[in-house]
């Protein structure tokens, strides 16, 4: 079932959602390849800035939700493997252009960091328009349980349509 757009942040956060750049505190980006090696570069990404940042606690929820959201881009974003423009290249947009968050890679996906205490956004840009979809759990099935993870282990979660595609957030507050 298509989980609706959603902007239920606290008011501070709601525009910075979009880009992912608005927040005053630290941002970083990562440009993500497109081949299955990529969930574990961006995990790494993501739990080493939060070490930089001084909130290592949140390692182990952070590294979960960004390796599902990675994982759920590289597989229903209509990635390079999907016959899209630029097939076989993958140009690494330009970090922190907050007009152009992919990039001009036609298949980019890009994963972005902010922290604003008490708050930690982690955002998941792909050109896809497509809503995510949450599955009915499935005992037996090896997927469609990401979603559904992705909500336990975060304060909140959304995803919002931007004109290159949409992102799919998550929330974290900082101890």
């Amino acid at each position: 079932m298509p989980v609706p757009e959603s902007s239920d942040l606290p008011p501070r956060l709601d525009s910075a959602v979009t880009a992912l750049t608005e927040l005053r505190g630290p941002t970083v980006s990562f440009t993500v390849q497109p081949d299955p090696e990529s969930v574990t570069e961006a995990r790494h990404f993501a739990i080493s800035r939060l070490a930089e940042w001084g909130v290592p606690e949140l390692a182990d929820d952070v590294g979960l939700v960004v390796s599902e959201l990675v994982t759920n881009a590289l597989r229903h974003s209509g990635g390079p493997s999907r016959g899209r423009p630029g097939d076989g290249v993958h140009r690494a947009g330009v970090y922190g252009d907050p007009a152009d968050p992919l990039g001009s890679a036609p298949s980019a996906i890009r994963l972005r960091i902010g922290h604003q205490a008490p708050w930690l956004l982690c955002g998941i840009m792909d050109a896809s328009r497509a809503a995510p979809r949450r599955k009915e759990p499935d005992y037996i099935a090896e997927t469609g349980r990401g979603l559904h993870l992705v909500e336990s282990f975060s304060v909140r979660w959304g995803w919002r349509a931007i004109p290159q595609g949409k992102v799919v957030w998550a929330l974290f507050r900082t101890p």
